[in-house]
């Protein structure tokens, strides 16, 4: 985790670029969850929280492995809003904790996305629900690109063949909803919930 946490230190100064990128794939998401009652809200990789307005109705704790990220989302934090260093593959919440999940572009760069679900399913609670926005390999054209990405991806720290149906840890969820986004679906929103 070290070297994953040293890696998103130094380029948090990125991340407004980045953001403007994911913007709209984010609008799409946060609409989703804002449609669900009020709850527990538990983001994991929040980064620098500047989408966190964007909730209207819940408590929100998010978590980074990035110090540097969640230092610049300081400025968020409310009564609703707590931010807290914490690896999601390793989460120190009681078992139940949270209504909802949220991981937005987080699953392709965990280094054990299994143990990653594994940790999400102990938190939610019963009839939770899990939401996904991440890039996944399509089965049209755009798999060349994330083909040819693939030999220098771990210097990014993420996986660019990256299939969610082969993702075990999803095998303890039901899926609910899956909205394709972006140009050939190469981004998708998955809306799982824990039996």
């Amino acid at each position: 985790m070290q070297t994953a946490r040293s890696f998103y230190n130094r380029i948090t100064f990125l991340y407004p670029v980045i953001n403007v990128f994911l913007a709209g794939q984010r609008k799409v998401l946060i609409r989703e969850v804002n449609k669900c009652p009020p709850g527990t809200l538990l983001e994991i990789g929040v980064g620098t929280g500047s989408h966190l307005p964007m909730y209207v109705c819940h408590d929100i704790t998010g978590i980074d492995i990035s110090e540097a990220m969640l230092n610049r989302g300081k400025r968020f934090e409310s009564s609703t809003i707590k931010l807290m260093v914490m690896d999601g593959e390793d989460l120190s919440f009681p078992d139940a904790s949270f209504e909802y999940v949220v991981m937005s572009h987080v699953l392709a760069v965990a280094k054990d996305p299994d143990r990653l679900l594994e940790q999400v399913h102990r938190v939610l609670k019963p009839g939770g629900k899990l939401f996904i926005l991440n890039h996944f390999t399509p089965d049209n054209g755009l798999q060349y690109i994330d083909r040819a990405f693939h030999p220098v991806s771990s210097l990014f720290h993420f996986k660019s063949l990256f299939r969610w149906r082969e993702i075990e840890g999803l095998q303890q969820f039901s899926l609910v909803k899956q909205t394709g986004l972006g140009t050939g679906s190469y981004y998708k929103l998955l809306i799982f919930s824990r039996p």
